[in-house]
Order: C-alpha cells, then sequence, then structure tokens
C-alpha cells in the first residue's frame, strides 16, 4: 500500500487512528452503560420487591439510546453531508461523551425520588443521539481515504473500536470489582467509568482535530452543491439501499449484544457466576470478536464484503442452536468457549460492514445512508434484544433464546441475498 500523502492531506496512520479511537471512545461510553444497567441500575434507579423486575426496567432504558440513535444518524448526517465529514464527527464524539460523563454525578432514586431515572432517560438519550452520527462518519473517514483494493481493511479499523472498547469498559469494570467490596461497588465505585469518559474524549478529539475533509466529499461538492436536505434525496433516491442495509445489520447487532448485555446479566443473576469471573470470559471471548473482524476484513478485499456478510450470517444461524445447550449446561467453561465462537462470527457479520454499508450509496448522501440504515438496523437488532432476550428465557428457556438470534441472522441473509451487488464508489 503506498503511504504517499496528498498536500494538505492527513497520513494514512492518522485516518485510521481518528477512526478506530473515535469509535474505541464511543463504543466505550455505550457499553460502561450497558454493563452497568446488567450490574447496578436496576435496584438504583427502580424500586422493585422484584429483582426481574428491576433489571427490565434497566434494559428498558438501555432501548431509549437505540431510539435516539436513527434520530441522531439523521442530524448529524444532514450535516456530514452538507458541510463536511469532520466538523460534524467532533460534534457527535463531544455529544456522547458528555452525556457519559454527567451519568456519574446522578443521584439514585433513593435521593431525587422519579426525578432520578428521568435524567437517567435524558442522558442515556444524549448518548444515542451522539452515537448516531459517530459510526457512518468514522466509516466513511476510513473508507473514502482508503486506496484501490484496501476499502475493507481500511473499514475494519472503525470496527475495531468496538472491542476495544469493550475491553476497555469491562476491563475497567472488573478491575473495580476485584479493588472494591460489592458496597464500595454499588455505592459510588460503578461512576468511575463514566468519570474516565471524558478523558477518553480529549484523546478522541486531539486526533480528530488533526484530519483534513476525505477526497470523496470534496470531489462531491466540486460536481454539484450539496443537497439541501440529504435524507429527502436519499429517500428518493436509494431507498432500496437503505432498507436493504437497515435489515443487513441486525444479526450483527443481535449476536452482540446478546453475547454481553444478556449473557452477563443471565450469567450473574439466573447462573449465580460472580460478576468478576463472568467478566473475565467475556473479555477473553471478545480477543475473538477482534480476530474476527481482522480476518474479515482481509477476506473481504479478497472477494467481496457482501459474501462475508452472508457466510457469516449462515454461521451465525447455525451458532444459534448451541445457545442453549451451551449456556445453560452448568460450566463455565463452555460458556466461555461459546461466545468466543459466537463473538469470533460476530466479526464476519459486523467487520465487512465499514466497506459494504457506505459502498451503497452515492458520496452525496452517504454520511446520512450508512448512519440511517446502520441505526434503524440498530432499534431492530439490538435495542430491545436484552429485555427481549431476558423475558423469553424466563418463561421457554435459554433454547428460546438461540432460535431468536437464528431468525436475525436469517433476516439479515435475505436482506443480503435480495439487495443486489452494487459497485463500490
Amino acid at each position: 500500500m503506498s503511504t504517499t500523502v496528498t498536500a494538505g492531506a492527513a497520513p494514512p496512520r492518522t485516518v485510521l487512528a481518528a477512526s478506530l479511537v473515535g469509535t474505541a471512545v464511543e463504543f466505550y461510553d455505550f457499553y460502561i452503560y450497558a454493563t452497568a444497567a446488567s450490574l447496578v441500575f436496576g435496584p438504583l434507579f427502580f424500586p422493585s420487591d422484584s429483582a426481574t423486575a428491576q433489571l427490565m426496567a434497566a434494559y428498558a432504558t438501555f432501548a431509549i439510546a437505540f431510539i435516539a440513535r436513527p434520530v441522531g444518524a439523521v442530524f448529524f448526517g444532514h450535516f456530514g453531508d452538507r458541510i463536511g465529514r469532520k466538523s460534524t464527527l467532533v460534534a457527535s464524539l463531544l455529544l456522547m461523551g458528555g452525556s457519559t460523563t454527567a451519568i456519574a454525578f446522578l443521584p439514585g432514586y433513593g435521593t431525587a425520588g422519579w426525578i432520578a431515572p428521568l435524567l437517567l432517560c435524558i442522558l442515556r438519550f444524549g448518548q444515542g443521539f451522539g452515537l448516531g452520527g459517530e459510526w457512518g462518519g468514522a466509516a466513511l473517514l476510513a473508507v473514502e481515504n482508503a486506496p484501490p483494493g484496501w476499502k475493507a481493511r481500511y473499514g475494519m479499523f472503525p470496527q475495531l473500536g468496538a472491542p476495544v472498547g469493550f475491553v476497555a469498559a469491562n476491563g475497567l469494570f472488573l478491575l473495580l470489582g476485584l479493588m472494591l467490596t460489592p458496597e464500595q461497588f454499588q455505592a459510588w465505585g460503578w461512576r468511575i467509568p463514566f468519570l474516565l469518559s471524558a478523558v477518553l474524549v480529549i484523546i478522541g478529539l486531539w486526533v480528530r482535530l488533526r484530519l483534513t475533509e476525505t477526497p470523496d466529499f470534496k470531489a462531491a461538492l466540486e460536481e454539484a452543491p450539496p443537497p439541501a436536505v440529504p435524507l429527502g434525496e436519499l429517500m428518493r433516491t436509494n431507498w432500496r439501499e437503505v432498507l436493504g442495509g437497515t435489515f443487513a445489520v441486525v444479526a450483527c447487532f443481535c449476536t452482540y449484544y446478546l453475547a454481553t448485555a444478556f449473557a452477563l446479566g443471565y450469567g450473574v443473576k439466573n447462573l449465580g457466576y460472580s460478576r468478576e469471573a463472568f467478566l473475565g470470559v467475556q473479555l477473553f471471548a471478545i480477543l475473538f470478536m477482534a480476530a474476527g473482524i481482522v480476518w474479515a476484513g482481509y477476506w473481504s478485499d479478497a472477494t467481496n464484503p457482501r459474501r462475508v456478510l452472508m457466510a457469516g450470517c449462515v454461521l451465525v444461524l447455525a451458532a444459534g442452536f448451541g445457545l442453549g445447550p451451551m449456556m445453560g449446561a452448568g460450566s463455565l467453561t463452555l460458556i466461555a468457549v461459546f461466545l468466543s465462537v459466537l463473538l469470533l462470527l460476530m466479526g464476519f457479520v459486523y467487520g465487512p460492514l465499514g466497506a459494504w454499508l457506505p459502498g451503497l450509496f452515492p458520496a452525496r448522501v452517504r454520511y446520512t445512508g450508512a448512519s440511517v440504515a446502520f441505526n434503524v438496523g440498530g432499534i431492530i437488532g439490538g435495542g430491545l434484544t436484552p429485555m427481549i432476550a431476558q423475558a423469553l428465557a424466563e418463561r421457554g428457556g435459554l433454547g428460546l433464546v438461540g432460535l431468536y438470534l437464528s431468525a436475525a441472522a436469517g433476516l439479515s441473509f435475505v436482506a443480503l441475498v435480495m439487495l443486489k451487488p452494487k459497485a463500490q464508489t
């Protein structure tokens, strides 16, 4: 790969670092919320005699961000397609980082009554709103700067932000669990990861402020003025791609949130494993997700991203049938094996999206198109998944959760089959 830098352009290392560090920070923010919702937020913000009801209420606030994400996608996509990728990415990072840091200062229900869960929901909406503009911009930043034949390998860098953010978030929760007593963690220890988000945001901003605009965006501006309303033009000219892309991403969201948020809550609350032991298992398993993303990136450039996504959907569909037997076998080792395999396959249904999804849309509406499809798909695939999976497990066992996963993978496979390949631009 040539490392020649055009005059005024950011070096490739800066581009890739900016696409990686920004999504790592964003996903760190998102994951510490998922972890805290599974472990702390139920009894802290939602008084109830039932631990299950508290957990379900906490998962319901988790879903709020998925509702906010497409709203953020439209908002940030509008400005990303009109004024540029760089400034939009900076704004999305600030919003989500600020919302996350503010959660650290929230009072509990016992102190502030109903105001406490209300403020939690508002800040959760802010997290989702910011993330709605993050992924699409980071993917475009990488792919629109990629040399010929390297789109998928460049596009995998924002995807790698997911396991990096997860390791940072859950690794910190694991350390706190080892260093603090359960009473200390419940009282104030859970706030530390939210406070540290401010430090990570500063790092992300430092990298992103060194960027220049992407070549594709500059070329689009030279050809024609930016669209007055990118969403309107997108839905007139590319609604099929929006629809197909939306359902194609369902599998990755469902896979991820079953293997992380649901598995952690169920493993600790229902199966009786210690929080530290289960977090250790997930930290080990997430390394396989990173390996799957890299594998998928190279495989996608050797073939094409759509083919890898379809293969991943078939494999996740099959893995769904193993969820019940392996998660319910009473062995933490078998759970670790299953989660490692599932998250490896997650790399195949997630890693190629950074190259494939932006490639569905012309550059003038690409930020809006990729962001809307990705985030609406997130509502379908991930928004209610931990809550639905918990309800299915309570009423019919883990086998039903596995069928839910298989159905999500099948839905994405059908969307990929029906959406005809389109040349990358």
